[in-house]
């Protein structure tokens, strides 16, 4: 039987819509692979579908998700989808979702990981995870001339939407946003209302922000003390790198201005 090749957009609205799309086929899942993004060269004996983001029928594949599942796998589905792993992760959530609701193991899905599927969705779902909890220890908030408080961040995987709850609910009197620069997009959570996404604007220079007053003082301040304390006999630059990562040193300012 013919293979057919369901190519979504790289998000969760474009995975979820592609699946929504692969169970309308109703030709039989083990022949229907969802695949982020095109491939170099196609395969033989093969056929390709373009699929379009539909937020009608992302939330429908949300809802039954969290009805059917659990906001427990849900969120794990959600993790796995915000993945910089292009090449597997499509195939691999959706082919979970077949095992959940199709083949019947439910709630107890993650549990399933002898199916290569849902254990590369458990791995995808770790390392989203995991570097969204680097992120929460190691960002660094700067207050702009504004007074708005604006982070920088540089992620494999799009993990904003996994950071923000966290930050809006320790900074709610504040306005800050975080600014994921690998993925060109912006967390904005104005004071004591509901955070949201924004694209990166075209043109957008962070060179071009200006610190407050204070924020400059501060950051000689804080610089000043993380050179202090240090003894440069004891640098350990390989214990260093297990417990704060070189890619996250990039953006903290106690390492950038060394």
């Amino acid at each position: 039987m013919e293979e057919k090749y369901l190519i979504c957009e790289d998000s969760i609205e474009g995975i979820f819509t592609g699946i929504y799309d692969a169970y309308a086929l109703r030709e039989g899942h083990e022949h229907v692979h969802l695949q982020v993004g095109e491939e170099e060269n196609y395969r033989l004996f093969a056929s390709y579908m373009y699929i379009q983001p539909d937020s009608v029928k992302t939330d429908k594949v949300a809802r039954t998700l969290r009805e059917r599942l659990g906001e427990s796998v849900y969120h794990v589905i959600c993790r796995a989808a915000a993945s910089c792993n292009k090449e597997e992760k499509g195939d691999a959530i959706y082919k979970t979702v077949v095992d959940s609701i199709t083949a019947g193991s439910g709630r107890r899905v993650m549990e399933n990981l002898r199916n290569p599927y849902v254990l590369k969705t458990f791995e995808l779902a770790r390392y989203t995870a995991n570097e969204a909890h680097y992120e929460t220890e190691f960002i660094r908030f700067q207050e702009l001339e504004q007074g708005i408080l604006y982070a920088v961040i540089g992620p494999k995987n799009s993990v904003i939407p996994f950071i923000m709850p966290h930050f809006a609910d320790r900074l709610s009197i504040e306005n800050f946003m975080i600014h994921d620069e690998n993925h060109g997009l912006f967390g904005v959570h104005p004071a004591k209302k509901e955070w949201y996404l924004v694209s990166e604007p075209d043109g957008f220079i962070k060179e071009r922000l200006k610190w407050s007053q204070k924020e400059n003082q501060y950051r000689e301040l804080f610089t000043m003390f993380h050179k202090t304390i240090g003894i440069k006999e004891r640098e350990n630059k390989r214990l260093q790198r297990q417990m704060c990562p070189f890619r996250y040193q990039d953006y903290m300012m106690e390492f950038a201005q060394k």
